[in-house]
């Protein structure tokens, strides 16, 4: 085991919302990726378009519009209360002319005095009238404003009568005086309500355009609190709420699962051709990511060939020796001695095909398929594959498994691949022979099979560790691509695992393979109460 003082790593934080188990269950193959993803393309396309660019520039050009006309109604109301107040004004003034003239009107038949006075006030009311005749008009009625003209015509008529009757001064003038005073007073009096009436309609329409012009701003803030709402739930709804989506979108791909993004809205805008763009991006990931693996693949068979050329040279050395020795000797073996060399040769024959078909296994080419996988059958595969590099590496293999493991799901050649590579990186660490320990076992939270294969060599500085998962990082100047622990992890997250790291230079590194268990109970046996140096 390592020592405990050694740096632990990981090459990606794991966080609580990747997936275990389901990420791998969204793992589909090249083929029907593209065809998933297709679909989902066209299906994002098909919609009619409402483009949020539109929708938000409708939606301040109803604002602008609306602030518009709300701004057109305030200075028009505006300017009407202006208007009225003036003409409140020229009615305020027209009545008080009238009260003067009555007040005069009412020292002249008490006292005798102030009828020029009555005729100074009467004629400024005239002019007031004939000056604003039309404004009356307007606000009064025609007929009242005709009324009106007829009474100040009338009262002035009565006033010029009393000069007339005052300088004469015969016998009827009692009576006649009498008679005069008596419809000025009623003509006055009807002077005086109509301009009172006047100043109140006028300054009542005045009063209710201020309540008005007092409810508009209320109005105003209601609607935009009102549209500040909408706004929000606009916001919220049709752009925070895609984003977030977006955001776990990418957290997927990230973690290898490359389901496509297919429509959840009835209409095509500016998220949609986000959701094309990544359904693209998803797609070209994936068959780079594939080509990536087939070429570490590739890489990893070549390394493979030069043990499998040196453990063919035995079985062949043999079939070639016993061949000889039957072709030489045939007449003077017997049948039994013929037929014992002949089992020889069939026997080193399937020895040498047993290594070559599993070199071929191993490369061959699949579709990925996804299945529930012993991980000890896994390693001790891996382990044969490798036996003919471990014997020349002078290595000596340990391992330990648990008993009753759950399986893990996966795709089988991918995995070999992956504990291959960690497999062969671990013997190149130790050049001078060592000793490879294996252990598999449940991780401490019981979601994982935990795969960890530590090894005694040189060990990896600690500087290093946050690198050798980046692609095309390696320590090996004379050989490797840096590209398969790389590749190695890229595979495990696809499944919803990780690979962590600890080393320590001049005493080794052991690495340890997660992955989420299947809730599919399996009989797990021991590889390594085989012979774990391959056949």
């Amino acid at each position: 085991m390592a020592d405990s003082t050694r740096q632990s790593t990981s090459p990606s934080p794991r966080t609580a919302d990747q997936p275990g188990a389901s990420g791998a269950e969204s793992l589909v193959s090249s083929s029907s990726l593209e065809t998933s993803i297709r679909e989902a393309q066209e299906a994002l396309r098909a919609r009619p378009r409402v483009s949020l660019r539109r929708r938000l520039g409708g939606g301040f050009l109803l604002w602008l519009l609306g602030s518009l006309g709300l701004a057109v109604v305030s200075v028009g109301i505006v300017a009407r209360i202006r208007t009225k107040v003036a003409f409140m004004e020229t009615a305020t003034s027209y009545s008080f002319e009238i009260q003067q003239a009555r007040r005069f009107e009412k020292n002249y038949f008490l006292y005798g005095t102030g009828l020029a006075d009555v005729q100074v006030h009467i004629d400024r009311a005239q002019a007031i009238l004939d000056q604003a005749g039309d404004e009356l008009a307007m606000v009064i009625g025609r007929e009242d404003f005709e009324l009106m003209a007829r009474h100040l015509r009338r009262y002035r008529e009565l006033v010029d009568q009393l000069a007339g009757l005052d300088s004469r001064a015969d016998d009827s003038a009692a009576e006649r005086l009498h008679a005069i005073e008596e419809e000025l007073r009623t003509h006055g009096a009807e002077m005086v309500a109509v301009a009172e009436n006047l100043v109140a309609k006028e300054r009542q329409a005045v009063n209710s355009m201020l309540a008005v012009s007092q409810r508009i701003p209320v109005a105003f803030m209601a609607i935009l609190v009102l549209l500040m709402l909408y706004l929000a739930a606009f916001v919220s709804k049709q752009i925070l709420a895609p984003l977030k989506r977006m955001v776990g979108y990418s957290r997927r791909i990230a973690r290898g699962d490359f389901t496509p993004i297919t429509p959840r809205k009835k209409y095509h805008d500016e998220f949609s051709e986000l959701a094309v763009a990544m359904n693209h991006m998803m797609l070209q990931l994936a068959q780079r990511q594939d080509l990536l693996v087939r070429a570490h693949k590739l890489k990893a068979v070549g390394t493979l060939t030069a043990g499998v050329a040196h453990e063919l040279n035995n079985p062949l050395n043999n079939i070639i020796l016993t061949a000889s020795m039957l072709e030489e000797d045939f007449h003077d073996m017997s049948a039994d001695e013929c037929l014992e060399l002949v089992r020889d040769l069939v026997s080193e024959s399937e020895r040498a095909r047993k290594i070559v078909r599993n070199l071929l296994d191993f490369a061959r080419e699949s579709e990925g398929e996804m299945e529930a996988l012993r991980i000890d059958q896994i390693v001790e595969d891996t382990l044969r594959l490798a036996g003919n590099q471990i014997k020349l590496a002078k290595v000596k293999v340990e391992g330990q498994v648990e008993e009753n493991l759950p399986p893990v799901y996966g795709d089988r050649q991918q995995l070999e691949q992956v504990f291959l590579n960690l497999v062969l990186n671990a013997l190149d660490a130790m050049p001078q022979g060592g000793r490879l320990r294996i252990h598999i076992g449940k991780s401490p939270d019981r979601e994982s099979v935990a795969v960890r294969i530590e090894d005694t060599g040189v060990g990896i500085p600690k500087q290093r560790l946050q690198e050798i998962f980046d692609p095309f990082f390696t320590s090996k100047k004379s050989k490797g691509t840096g590209l398969g622990l790389s590749v190695s992890l890229g595979i495990v997250q696809r499944y919803g695992g990780d690979i962590h790291v600890e080393s320590e230079v001049g005493k080794g590194s052991a690495f340890t393979v997660l992955l989420p268990v299947t809730k599919v109970p399996a009989d797990i046996a021991n590889p390594f109460e085989r012979d774990n140096a391959g056949d």
